[in-house]
């Protein structure tokens, strides 16, 4: 192969080359298969080779791939933006269409600022977020992320941003029910908010399922509504970050439905388009866009890409293809049955702290003491040689470190295509077990578990 001028994740690092991807499956140029037990970074989420995908795609592109939106709609990004209204709840019924999680989440940052100042009221500005959460990499998206890793070369140019901790089920207080942490956990928004001064504060984000920062942590039910309540007591809007969870990922449409929740605004990627092309959006309610249309007429916000008719076509024919084959409920049947595989692997090995997850978003914490739950140190990289093996082994998983104040905390998420079979799920267990079962092994050889 000749010498390689990509900037890849690990500079030096060699990659095997992608051939070809069918269903849960990927191949490389050198024939090895591969099940991708995490849709990529939770993002193929039909799978690969989709065909009515890529005839939809070549169809539109026979006829136009770019205009730029201050010109021209199109059928394609009409069509979505409707179908998306179907899907979304309450009165979330109006997309602005971008092209990355990113860009989604710090675009809906920047209309609840600006729905604040069309209300007459530019000092309701600051966006409360949670610490263990991630947002995005862009400067704006970061600042609300409190993923601390990701945000620590850059901590200087940020916006201070995180404020409360988000609900860990798996840490909570041994004494403490879980409807009472739900509370607790939630009534932190109000201290914040108060703290701040409910006319400073604009919004509120949280991720209906805490992904990359910590794993697929799961609130314990109590904890949105209460959530909810808090933001409408205030005059804060609340923003679900549904990037990884929305678009059936874990078996509800959106996964903030899991609580019938309503939010304000709503950012959505991954899954949306399912890897087919890049694409994401904001979607925002009929009370918001009515102000900015009385007031100035116009979100302060763009990109090159956006509402581009090429992208728009493939994922209106991805969400058609989600309905089809009924994959949002497939999601919760098939999902329900991987966490519980999940649960069995937990029970059988030391390893494992946790098996955690809703609908086709799992994780496994790995621990250093399974009675005490004392995480590894970041620096022994036992998440990372979980993955590594299972990557020999033809099983990708995804990472989520740092979950613990970013110095400990190592989890692996498990969330494959929502189309994949219950043979396919014992596929993945069985590769999976393989590879925590040999590094589990390496720390026993060091005694480094417990």
């Amino acid at each position: 192969m000749t010498k390689s001028y990509v900037i890849k994740p690990e500079l030096g690092k060699e990659y095997p080359v992608i051939s070809h991807g069918k269903g849960i499956y990927l191949y490389d140029k050198e024939g090895n298969r591969y099940i991708d037990g995490s849709s990529g970074a939770v993002t193929a989420s039909i799978g690969h080779g989709v065909e009515e995908v890529a005839e939809a795609m070549y169809a539109q592109a026979k006829e136009v791939s770019f205009v730029y939106r201050s010109h021209f709609s199109s059928d394609a990004v009409e069509k979505l933006a409707a179908k998306l209204a179907e899907w979304a709840p309450g009165s979330l019924n109006w997309t602005f269409f971008v092209s990355s999680g990113s860009e989604a989440t710090e675009t809906a940052q920047k209309i609840a600022i600006q729905y604040w100042q069309e209300k007459g009221r530019p000092t309701k500005n600051r966006i409360i977020s949670r610490w263990m959460s991630y947002h995005g990499i862009t400067m704006g998206a970061l600042s609300m992320s409190g993923h601390v890793l990701r945000r620590k070369r850059f901590t200087s140019l940020l916006a201070d941003y995180p404020a409360i901790t988000g609900p860990y089920p798996y840490r909570k207080p041994e004494d403490m029910s879980l409807e009472a942490y739900a509370l607790a956990c939630a009534n932190e928004l109000e201290t914040a908010i108060l703290r701040v001064g409910p006319e400073q504060v604009a919004a509120f984000i949280a991720e209906p399922v805490i992904g990359a920062s910590g794993g697929a942590v799961v609130p314990p039910n109590g904890y949105f509504q209460r959530i909810r309540e808090i933001c409408d007591k205030y005059e804060v809007l609340f923003i679900a970050d549904e990037v990884m969870t929305g678009v059936g990922r874990t078996g509800k449409a959106f996964g903030i439905d899991h609580w019938d929740v309503v939010p304000d605004l709503m950012a959505l990627g991954k899954g949306m388009s399912a890897g087919y092309t890049p694409m994401a959006a904001t979607i925002v309610s009929d009370e918001i866009i009515e102000t900015i249309t009385k007031g100035s007429g116009s979100i302060m916000a763009g990109h090159t890409y956006s509402a581009n008719p090429q992208s728009a076509a493939v994922s209106l024919a991805v969400l058609n293809y989600v309905e089809k084959h009924q994959l949002v409920d497939k999601a919760a049947e098939q999902g329900a049955y991987l966490l519980a595989r999940l649960k069995e692997l937990a029970n059988e090995l030391p390893l494992i702290g946790d098996a955690r997850g809703l609908g086709m978003l799992c994780a496994l914490e790995l621990v250093k003491n399974k009675q005490t739950k004392e995480p590894f140190a970041l620096s022994q990289g036992v998440g990372g040689k979980v993955i590594e093996k299972a990557f020999e082994k033809g099983l990708l998983i995804y990472p989520a470190m740092g979950g613990i104040e970013g110095v400990a905390g190592d989890a692996v998420i498990i969330s494959p295509p929502l189309t994949i079979t219950t043979e396919q799920i014992d596929e993945l267990i069985s590769l999976l077990k393989e590879a925590v079962v040999a590094v589990q092994q390496e720390l026993q050889d060091k005694a480094l578990i417990g």
